[in-house]
């Protein structure tokens, strides 16, 4: 199988190109080399930049593959570029979009499938939604079978693992360094995290594969669970037990709105989702690797990289961390 993956060096992407070996698929990427390419696998890569539409078709041309798989395509405008450089060229279309398309709405069964309505209420959510639309009426047009798949939290090596407030967090120094963290409203907050190599799996098996075609697919681990258990469960691949400070999402935000936007717009809201419908269709996605596990392999690999991000010189945190007891906001073991 000839598979063409847009992007290639993230975090899924390497989880993609891992199972695609496996599959011994021959494998191209296309991107502006400007990441280290961490990949152990054989690759041949195209070098373009995607918003140059002239260089994105000629890097291209005269070029077919079984399936190609959009890993970078964020606004309506990359994905018209896509399907006008695809069309014809693939028999199958991967668009990676995001479980942000659902917005922060409740279904009554709690877990969102892919049959609960998407609205977003983040601006990355509502261009994904509009690339999704893009990509399901050229497959209507005959321009290829188009499937997509929407990961929730995916996290791996190569990134830091984000805590409840933010992307790159010091929370893991403190947990080390025995020092308590911020967790916003109750810590019973629900979440699905899942590491890219399994992530990956289902996007590597769902390629050229018919059942998937003109579906969408939530992209996570079965397993739901709190943000005490994150916590606790990170705090575990540390060898430590974690001491959390509860206080109101909208207070902590309060604090510095920029710095705590990942609160802000998702995870201060339930976000647990089912993929039964994607096991169903591609039998061999399964998820394998524990969060405490996984967790494990990214703080190792950050630090082997001299990435760990120190906590004790992060005067704001520890301001926010001083105001929450001072107004008696409660410490507890998570």
């Amino acid at each position: 199988m000839k598979t063409l993956l847009i992007g290639g060096t993230g975090l899924i992407s390497t989880g993609i190109v891992k199972h695609l070996a496996a599959r011994n698929a021959t494998i191209t990427m296309l991107n502006r080399g400007q990441r280290d390419n961490r990949l152990q696998a054989d690759v041949e890569t195209l070098t373009c930049d995607r918003n140059d539409v002239a260089a994105f078709a000629k890097a291209v041309e005269g070029r077919a593959w079984d399936c190609v798989i959009d890993m970078i395509c964020f606004t309506p405008e990359q994905a018209e570029a896509s399907i006008k450089t695809f069309a014809g060229k693939t028999q199958h279309f991967m668009f990676c979009s995001t479980v942000c398309t659902y917005g922060s709405q409740i279904p009554p069964g709690v877990v969102v499938d892919e049959t609960f309505p998407q609205k977003p209420i983040s601006n990355y959510g509502k261009n994904k939604v509009l690339c999704e639309r893009a990509f399901e009426a050229a497959s209507t047009k005959g321009a290829f079978n188009v499937t997509t798949i929407r990961p929730s939290h995916t996290y791996g090596e190569s990134a830091p693992l984000i805590d409840q407030l933010e992307f790159d967090s010091c929370a893991w120094d403190r947990i080390e360094k025995d020092l308590p963290v911020l967790c916003a409203g109750d810590g019973l907050g629900l979440w699905n995290s899942t590491h890219r190599d399994d992530v990956g799996k289902l996007f590597a098996y769902a390629a050229g594969n018919a059942a998937t075609f003109g579906q969408s697919y939530n992209a996570t681990t079965q397993r739901v669970f709190t943000w005490r258990d994150y916590y606790r469960e990170a705090g575990a691949a540390l060898g430590k037990k974690v001491q959390i400070i509860m206080a109101p999402a909208e207070w902590i935000v309060a604090k510095n709105p920029k710095r705590f936007g990942l609160l802000k717009e998702i995870t201060q809201f339930h976000g647990p989702y089912t993929s039964a419908k994607a096991m169903r269709d591609v039998q061999e996605f399964s998820c394998e690797v524990s969060f405490t596990q996984g967790a494990k392999r990214v703080f190792d690999d950050l630090k082997s990289r001299s990435k760990w991000k120190n906590g004790s010189g992060d005067a704001e945190y520890q301001q926010i961390v001083d105001a929450a007891l001072a107004a008696g906001m409660p410490e507890q073991e998570a």
